[in-house]
């Protein structure tokens, strides 16, 4: 540790601080399907995600492994590199969160370390058969797998509770959809504080503190870990209302459904290696879970602002770890003047985000507008047997019975 400089702390904290957003930034992905159905009250949803995120951290080191081993070369990589890296990936995930998207801190990591790679040590620096096979075919996969099985299990859940008294039935998915969200939270410790890590690691590596394809030290995993369950339990109320209220309008059936798949193809993807997005997984099983369910729908506008997100983060992280790191290779005054932006940055959003307020006590309160899609899908799709028609589906007023008197005419002037 005699090779700990202060750029090198300094990326740590930095690190730390990237860590913490990704926490509040995706606690979504856990709890916000548990808070929309009532299944949780807000603030013991995100503690109890909390707590089972820093479990999923000591869990796995693969997802660390293929950051910092894997996706660029960490020759010639100077810990700058690194700092700037993060700077793209922290500003990305604070402008989402400010508009309440559910885009993935995962992918703005990497774009980030992408960007500043290339800015520094040129293309043939970042490995691309890795970026193919283990982050752009995940992200691709992963939604589209988790909404499928989500679809198929809600629509399995809904036939098997046909008989079944619909109370008893809700409390029981309630119970089983806390289960599988505390199993989601455990899976998003395993796959997203293992980024933070992998980038702490790298770090290490090319500032000479660890040996090069060093495993993540014991000190790296718990930090990673306390500092994504802080921030895990503060909320991020924005997206969580976006994820529970914005994209359908969940039953419990359905919130079980979403999470159970999300979950079980989190961890399966951690245990392969892949450096997935939990966000893209969890958004996936949510809209399938809408589609799911007869007479329920996806509010497309919310959604395709999240596509287009999604299809940002990369290049936009990377192209800000670019700038970042080209203003850091002037010298010492150069990173300087990039921590500075990024801590007025951080404050401006901050302040922005204090116009309006989102917290526990409004998560679930919501008026985002039905799109024209959504709204002809749910007037000619009849609602199942024993279900509150939402919102969304238009109302026409009963005719008047045949039976019903005549109105008395009016009294004849005098």
């Amino acid at each position: 540790m005699e090779n700990f400089s202060l750029i090198l702390a300094i990326v740590v904290v930095t690190a730390l601080a990237f860590d913490f957003t990704n926490g509040f930034h995706d606690t979504a992905n856990a709890m916000a399907t548990t808070i929309s159905t009532g299944a949780l009250k807000p603030k013991v949803a995100v503690a109890m995600s909390a707590a089972l995120n820093l479990v999923g951290a000591f869990l796995s080191v693969e997802v660390a492994n293929t950051i910092s081993k894997g996706l660029v070369d960490e020759s010639g990589i100077r810990p700058e590199v690194i700092f700037a890296a993060l700077v793209g990936a922290i500003l990305w995930n604070l402008l989402t969160w400010l508009v309440g998207l559910p885009s993935s801190s995962s992918h703005a990591l990497m774009g980030g370390l992408i960007g500043a790679t290339i800015a520094s040590a040129g293309t043939g620096a970042v490995h691309g058969d890795v970026l193919v096979t283990k982050v752009l075919i995940p992200a691709i996969a992963a939604p589209l797998v988790a909404g499928i099985a989500a679809m198929l299990a809600t629509r399995f859940s809904y036939t098997l509770g046909k008989k079944a008294d619909g109370k008893s039935a809700a409390k029981g998915f309630r119970a089983g959809q806390i289960a599988s969200a505390g199993l989601v939270s455990l899976a998003h410790g395993t796959n997203d504080a293992q980024k933070t890590m992998g980038i702490i690691t790298l770090a290490l590596v090319a500032g000479g503190a660890v040996a090069p394809d060093s495993d993540p030290p014991t000190w790296v995993i718990l930090s990673a870990g306390l500092a994504i369950a802080l921030g895990t339990y503060l909320g991020g109320w924005r997206i969580i209302r976006t994820m529970g209220k914005g994209l359908t309008d969940l039953q419990p059936q359905q919130g079980f459904a979403a999470q159970t798949s999300a979950a079980t193809v989190i961890l399966a993807s951690s245990h392969l290696g892949f450096s997935l997005s939990t966000t893209h997984s969890v958004s996936g099983s949510v809209m399938g879970a809408g589609l799911g369910r007869k007479g329920g729908v996806v509010r497309w506008s919310t959604a395709t602002r999240m596509f287009v997100a999604w299809g940002l983060t990369l290049p936009a992280a990377a192209l800000v770890g670019a700038l970042a790191e080209s203003v850091c290779d002037l010298g010492d005054w150069g990173t300087a003047v990039v921590a500075v932006f990024l801590i007025a940055s951080s404050a401006a959003i901050w302040k922005i985000s204090r116009r309006e307020v989102v917290d526990a006590s409004n998560v679930n309160d919501t008026d985002e507008p039905a799109g024209v899609v959504t709204t002809a899908i749910a007037a000619v799709t009849p609602p199942p047997a024993g279900t509150v028609v939402d919102d969304l589906t238009a109302t026409i007023p009963a005719p008047a019975a045949a039976t019903a008197e005549p109105a008395a005419p009016p009294a004849a002037a005098v």
